[in-house]
């Protein structure tokens, strides 16, 4: 009995036995992958943050990217190297799951090189030369958690490099002041609903309002080989507006009146 015990602990914990950077912790809202190693961590710290919300790229010597949150907060950041039987994307996979499990809310979320320059993550947003690495080999998400714990964001940036070492970066902030409404890229919708399976709204409990018709609209027309079935009681509203901004009108059917808010399930 002894000897199964010892083995469980060592395949499911969730605690690393490898050497921590002194002085470090994880981050409660973000497990760790089992064997993974802290390299950097960086204590809590008041600052102003700038979050892209778009690719990355720096045009005469400044940042550029199309949307941006800019805030005043205290910042915690962890990163990790991960163990060779794990990858990046497996460990960015297994945070982001964990978060949306706990109802946060994707607001960016890119992949590859439609990130941008990796050298510019690292470097100028990230400030950690360790996370620099394959363009091709990124990914970057930024959530917001449910409330009561709406004006605290969570950054996700993972990276294989050249000689093969994974790492996973978890960026927590916490806002001073309310952070407001805070909207997503249609393109993370997209993104969202191709991975997932599906969509969830739960505030949109009233008739298809114009912002949001919008963002879901443009996503489903990113990729016009997708079809969908849209729930909620106002269900077959919402797919009359989409229809009105163009998504064509096979592509999507209405589903159950079940649930408060509008959900969209990917037809596979």
């Amino acid at each position: 009995m002894r000897l199964i015990s010892l083995w469980a602990l060592c395949c499911f914990s969730t605690v690393s036995f490898a050497a921590d950077v002194p002085g470090s912790q994880d981050l409660p809202i973000v497990p760790r992958l089992a064997d993974a190693q802290i390299v950097d961590y960086r204590p809590p710290v008041e600052l102003e943050r700038i979050y892209p919300l778009g690719s990355i790229r720096k045009i005469s010597g400044q940042l550029r990217f199309d949307g941006q949150i800019t805030a005043r907060g205290q910042t915690t950041a962890v990163t990790y190297e991960l163990p060779p039987e794990h990858s990046a994307t497996e460990a960015f996979t297994e945070a982001r799951k964990a978060l949306q499990k706990q109802d946060a809310e994707l607001l960016f979320w890119c992949q590859a090189r439609d990130c941008g320059e990796s050298s510019l993550w690292a470097n100028e947003v990230f400030g950690n030369a360790k996370l620099y690495g394959a363009d091709e080999q990124q990914a970057y998400l930024l959530l917001r958690l449910a409330a009561p714990r709406d004006n605290t964001l969570v950054a996700l940036y993972s990276i294989t490099r050249g000689n093969r070492k994974a790492y996973l970066h978890v960026e927590q902030f916490e806002a001073a002041a309310p952070l407001g409404e805070l909207l997503p890229t249609s393109a993370t919708l997209l993104r969202q609903l191709k991975s997932t399976g599906e969509l969830d709204f739960p505030d949109r409990v009233d008739a298809p309002d114009d912002t949001w018709l919008r963002l879901i609209s443009r996503g489903l027309n990113l990729d016009t080989t997708l079809r969908v079935t849209l729930s909620g009681p106002k269900a077959e509203a919402w797919r009359q507006a989409l229809i009105s901004q163009g998504v064509r009108a096979a592509r999507m059917e209405t589903g159950t009146v079940e649930g408060k808010g509008l959900r969209i399930d990917l037809l596979r």
